[in-house]
C-alpha cells in the first residue's frame, strides 16, 4: 500500500513538474518573437446584416463549428481555417468571437488558434485587427479567458501594444482584476523598457498591483529591493545592459531554470519508476504481475511505457518463467504505432523475441508511415519473426508476399545495412513455405543479381552469401533449390580475399556437400589465414573425413589453440578407422620418438579406441600390444585401478608360467601404489604356494622398489607392515622368513626413529 501511494505521489508531482517546465520553454520561445510590421486591414462590410448573407456555404459551417462545436480541438481547428481565410468575412467571423460574452468557448478557441499560429509556417495577415478585441478581454472579470487573450498577443510585437497595456496598468480607476491581468499580459513580452516599467508598480498604492508587479520581477530573474535607493539602482543596472544585455541575460537565467527544472523532472521520474519497480517486484502472484504489466504498458507517459515494456523483456528472456500473459500480446502489438519514437524501437525489438503473437499485419501498417530509419529497421526484422508457424494463427500468403516486397525493396537499397537486413529477412521468409517454385525462384534471383552489383563492399558481400548458405541449410523449406541456384557463387567466393566472404562460402559449400567440400578445401584451406574456416574444416573432417586428414590434422597437435579441436577431431576418425590405420598410427603417436607432442592422457584416448576395436576385429597381437602400452599409461597417470584391470586380462591371456611371471612385478607394483594391500597379499601368497622367493625374485625386487620408491604422500613403512600381517605362508619358505624378519626390523628402527624425534622436538 506504502508504493502504491508513493508511486500516485510521485506521478502528481512529475506532472507538476512537467508543467512548470512547459512554462519556462514557452517563455523562452516566446523571448524570440520578432517584431511584424502589419499591413492595411482591409475594409469590412459596413452592415453586419448584409455582410452575414455574403457568408458562402463553407463558411458557414466553419461558423457553426467554432460557435457549436462539441469538443475544443475542432473549434481550434475551424478558428484557424477561418484565420487563414482570404474572405474578409472569415475575420469578421473570429473578431465577433472575441468580442462577446455569451460563448465563452468559441472565444478561448479564437484565442488559442492564434498562439498556436504564432509558432506555425504561414504568417497572419493583417493581424493588427486582434489588438483591441483582446485588449478589451484583460477588463473582463474572468482570469482564465483573459491569460488566454494575454497569451494570444505574443501574435504582436512589444512596440505594438505597449501603449495600450500600460494605460490599463497604470488606471487606477479601472478594476484591479483588469490592472492585474494586464500586468500578466506585459511581462510575457520581457525587456529592458518591461522591467523599468514593473519596477516603477512597486510603489503603486493597490497592494494587489505592486504584489504582481514584484512576482513578474522575479520571474525575470530581477530583485529590485524595498528601498527608492534599491530600485533606482536597479533601473540604473538595467539601462546600463542595454536592450542586447538585459535580452541576452534573460536568456541564460532561462535557460538555466530550464536546467534545473529538467534535473529535477529526472530524478522525480527515477523516483517514480524506483517505485512502480518495488511495487512490481512485490508482486508474487504472475497473473497478477500480468495485470500490472498491462495497465503500465497503456500509460499516458512514453517513460512508463518503456519502463515496462523493459519488465516485458526480462520476463521473456528470464530462464525458467513462465509464459507472458495473453492480454499482453494485443497491447503490444499496438504499441508498434505508439506516438513515441523509444517506445515503437524497443517495442520492434521486442517483438522479434515474440515471433508467436500475430503481429505481421501491424508491422507493415506501420512500415507504410514510419519515417524514422533506425525504427522502420527494427520493425522490419521483427517481420522477419511475425511468420513463426503457430496452430492458432493462420497468416494469409498475401501478408506473407507484402513482408517480402519490404525485403526486397531493403535488399535493393544502397545503405549496405539497409541491404544486409533485406537479405537477413527474405532469408527468415523463405526458410518457410506457402510460396510457388516461379515465386521462390524470383527472389532467390534477387539475391544472386544483388551480390553480383560490383559496387558493394566485402561486408555487405559476406551477409549476402550468408543469407544465401542459410537457405541452403537443413531447416530451410527450399534448400534443394537454394542449393542449386547458389553454389556457383559459393565456388566462386572461396578464392575471395575477404575472410568473411570466405566464411560464408564455405558455410554454403558445408551444407551442399559435407564431402565432397572437404576434398575439396583440405589441401588449401587447412592453414587459412581465417580461424573461423580453419576451425570449420577441422569440425567438418571430425565429421565426415577419414585416413587422408589424419595427418594434416596431426600437424596442429601442441601448436596452437587448434591443438585440441584437431585432436578431437582426429578421435571421431580413429573411432570408424579399421585396425590397420590404427596400428599405424599407434607407432606414430604413442612411440617415444613421436613427433606428434601429446599427453598422456590424449594418448590413453587413443590407445583405448585402438584396443576396442582390435577386440572387435579379433586381433590379439594388437590387443597385448595396446594393453601393454596402456598398462605403462595409466600408472604413469595414476590410474591404477585401470592399469590393474589392464595388467590383469594381460596376465589372464599370456601363455606359459614364463610370460605370467614377467607381468607379475608389475601387478605387484600396482597394488601396492593403489595401496590395496590385500590383493598385493593374495599375489604374494600364490607364489608362496608354488616355491620359497628369493631375495633376487622378481616379486621380490617389487617390494623392494615400492620401499624405495613409493608413491608421493604415502608411507611404505606402514604399507609394507600391513602387508606382512596379510600374509599368511605355508610352512617351509625359509628365505621368505629371513627377508620378513629383515624387514620387519627395518619397520621398528623406523618407528624407534620415528619416536625419538618427537622427543627431540
Amino acid at each position: 500500500m506504502t508504493a502504491k501511494l508513493m508511486v500516485r505521489v510521485l506521478h502528481k508531482a512529475i506532472r507538476m513538474s512537467i508543467k512548470r517546465a512547459y512554462i519556462v520553454i514557452f517563455l523562452l520561445l516566446m523571448g524570440c518573437q520578432q517584431a511584424i510590421v502589419g499591413q492595411n486591414k482591409p475594409a469590412l462590410p459596413a452592415d453586419g446584416e448584409t455582410a452575414e448573407a455574403e457568408v458562402d456555404k463553407e463558411l458557414k459551417i466553419y461558423k457553426s463549428t467554432l460557435l457549436e462545436g462539441k469538443n475544443e480541438q475542432i473549434r481550434i481547428d475551424a478558428a484557424t481555417v477561418m484565420l487563414f481565410d482570404e474572405n474578409p468575412l472569415a475575420r469578421k467571423i473570429l473578431l465577433d468571437a472575441l468580442r462577446q460574452s455569451e460563448n465563452i468557448a468559441a472565444r478561448v478557441a479564437v484565442c488559442k488558434a492564434l498562439s498556436q499560429a504564432r509558432v506555425g509556417p504561414e504568417p497572419i495577415k493583417n493581424k493588427e485587427d486582434f489588438i483591441q478585441p483582446l485588449l478589451d478581454i484583460l477588463t473582463i472579470d474572468d482570469p482564465a479567458t483573459a491569460k488566454l487573450a494575454a497569451e494570444a498577443t505574443l501574435i504582436f510585437g512589444y512596440e505594438q501594444i505597449s501603449e495600450p497595456i500600460e494605460k490599463l496598468i497604470r488606471d487606477p480607476t479601472l478594476a484591479v482584476r483588469t490592472r492585474l491581468n494586464a500586468i500578466y499580459a506585459f511581462q510575457l513580452h520581457p525587456g529592458m523598457g518591461v522591467a523599468i516599467k514593473l519596477i516603477s508598480l512597486l510603489d503603486d498604492p493597490e497592494q494587489q498591483v505592486s504584489a504582481a508587479a514584484e512576482r513578474a520581477l522575479a520571474s525575470m530573474g530581477i530583485q529590485a529591493g524595498k528601498s527608492p535607493e534599491s530600485r533606482k539602482k536597479a533601473v540604473e543596472k538595467l539601462r546600463r545592459e542595454g536592450p542586447e544585455g538585459f535580452f541576452r541575460n534573460w536568456v541564460t537565467r532561462q535557460q538555466q531554470q530550464l536546467r534545473e527544472m529538467k534535473i529535477e523532472l529526472n530524478l522525480l521520474q527515477g523516483l517514480y519508476l524506483t517505485a512502480l519497480g518495488k511495487w512490481y517486484d512485490g508482486i508474487s502472484d504472475d497473473v497478477a504481475k500480468g495485470k500490472f504489466l498491462a495497465e503500465y504498458l497503456q500509460s499516458p507517459k512514453a517513460e512508463v511505457r518503456l519502463w515496462t515494456l523493459e519488465k516485458v523483456h526480462q520476463w521473456r528472456v528470464a530462464p525458467g518463467k513462465s509464459e507472458l500473459p495473453t492480454e499482453l500480446g494485443p497491447i503490444l502489438v499496438n504499441l508498434i504505432s505508439d506516438p513515441d519514437r523509444n517506445v515503437r524501437l524497443k517495442t520492434a525489438r521486442l517483438l522479434s523475441l515474440m515471433g508467436e503473437l500475430n503481429s505481421a499485419e501491424h508491422l507493415l501498417s506501420q512500415l507504410e508511415v514510419e519515417q524514422d530509419d533506425e525504427v522502420k529497421m527494427e520493425m522490419l526484422v521483427a517481420l522477419g519473426y511475425a511468420f513463426v508457424p503457430n496452430p492458432t494463427t493462420k497468416i494469409p500468403a498475401e501478408i506473407r508476399k507484402q513482408a517480402l516486397e519490404w525485403a526486397v525493396k531493403y535488399l535493393a537499397e544502397q545503405n549496405p545495412e539497409k541491404a544486409q537486413k533485406g537479405a537477413e529477412i527474405m532469408k527468415k521468409l523463405l526458410e518457410q513455405n506457402d510460396l510457388t517454385t516461379s515465386e521462390v525462384d524470383r527472389y532467390l534471383a534477387l539475391l544472386v543479381q544483388r551480390y553480383q552489383q560490383g559496387d558493394i563492399d566485402g561486408t555487405l558481400r559476406a551477409e549476402l552469401l550468408s543469407a544465401m548458405a542459410g537457405l541452403c541449410a537443413p531447416q530451410s523449406i527450399h534448400n534443394a533449390q537454394s542449393k542449386k541456384r547458389f553454389k556457383p557463387l559459393f565456388e566462386e567466393s572461396i578464392s575471395n580475399k575477404t575472410n568473411l566472404v570466405r566464411e560464408a562460402a564455405v558455410d554454403g559449400l558445408i551444407y551442399i556437400d559435407k564431402t565432397q567440400t572437404l576434398e575439396r578445401l583440405r589441401k588449401d584451406f587447412a592453414n587459412d589465414p581465417s580461424v573461423l574456416i580453419r576451425e570449420k574444416l577441422i569440425d567438418l573432417a571430425g565429421e565426415v573425413g577419414g585416413k587422408d586428414d589424419l595427418a594434416w590434422l596431426a600437424e596442429k597437435i601442441g601448436s596452437n589453440a587448434e591443438s585440441e579441436p584437431a585432436w578431437q577431431a582426429m578421435l571421431k576418425i580413429f573411432r570408424r578407422s579399421e585396425t590397420g590405420i590404427l596400428s599405424e598410427w599407434i607407432d606414430r603417436l604413442v612411440s617415444q620418438d613421436s613427433k606428434t607432442e601429446l599427453s598422456d592422457e590424449q594418448k590413453i584416448s587413443f590407445l583405448e579406441i585402438a584396443g576396442q576395436r582390435a577386440i572387435g576385429e579379433n586381433k590379439p597381437k594388437m590387443v597385448k600390444s595396446v594393453r601393454q602400452r596402456l598398462a605403462k599409461l595409466y600408472v604413469k597417470t595414476g590410474h591404477f585401478e585401470r592399469a590393474a584391470d589392464c595388467l590383469g586380462m594381460l596376465y589372464e591371456a599370456a601363455e606359459g608360467s614364463e610370460e605370467k611371471m614377467a607381468i607379475l612385478p608389475d601387478l605387484l607394483s600396482v597394488y601396492l601404489k593403489w595401496s590395496k594391500v590385500e590383493l598385493a597379499a593374495k599375489l604374494v601368497e600364490n607364489c608362496l604356494l608354488e616355491k620359497d622367493l628369493e631375495p633376487n625374485s622378481v616379486v621380490i625386487g617389487a617390494i623392494d622398489d615400492y620401499i624405495s620408491s613409493p608413491p608421493a604422500g604415502t608411507d611404505p613403512n606402514t604399507v609394507l607392515e600391513a602387508l606382512l600381517a596379510e600374509i599368511k605362508p605355508t610352512e617351509g619358505r625359509p628365505m621368505w622368513e629371513e627377508l620378513k624378519r629383515s624387514w620387519i626390523n627395518r619397520i621398528s628402527k623406523a618407528n624407534d626413529s620415528g619416536k625419538n624425534e618427537k622427543r627431540s622436538n
